[in-house]
């Protein structure tokens, strides 16, 4: 199966996951999926992330992350900005908060994959690859 947009595959099996109540889910590997996982873990909404080989092929293990006893879900929603068919681009003074600054956007820029807030203290712009909250 030849896929368009990874990206979208990888918030799209954490959304599927993350509705059906699952421990962990499992992402085919990428250095960009991987920087993507590291951004979602420091931002407090997954519980870890780790590489695991799998019949030879490594992927990214997310281990999801619930509170109250797993009774209420941290991630509410996971979005796709930009896509492959529809780029969407933010100067550095033009970077939107997410719901008033609870969720976090995370940016493809320059310096790297940062998050809204790092985006605004490294004065950078760039890709906005999707929103978190």
């Amino acid at each position: 199966m030849s896929m368009t947009d990874p990206i979208s595959d990888m918030l799209t099996r954490i959304r599927n996951a993350n509705q059906r109540w699952q421990g962990f889910v499992d992402v085919p590997i990428s250095k960009l999926k991987l920087e993507l996982a590291k951004k979602i873990f420091q931002e407090g909404f997954v519980k870890s992330y780790k590489v695991v080989d799998q019949k030879g092929k490594g992927v990214i293990r997310i281990y999801l992350k619930y509170l109250n006893g797993d009774e209420e879900r941290i991630i509410n929603d996971l979005q796709r900005v930009s896509s492959p068919g529809r780029r969407v681009y933010v100067g550095k003074e033009k970077i939107p908060a997410v719901r008033g600054g609870v969720g976090v956007m995370i940016l493809s820029t320059s310096k790297g994959i940062l998050t809204d807030r790092e985006s605004k203290k490294h004065n950078v712009g760039g890709e906005v690859l999707c929103s978190i909250w």
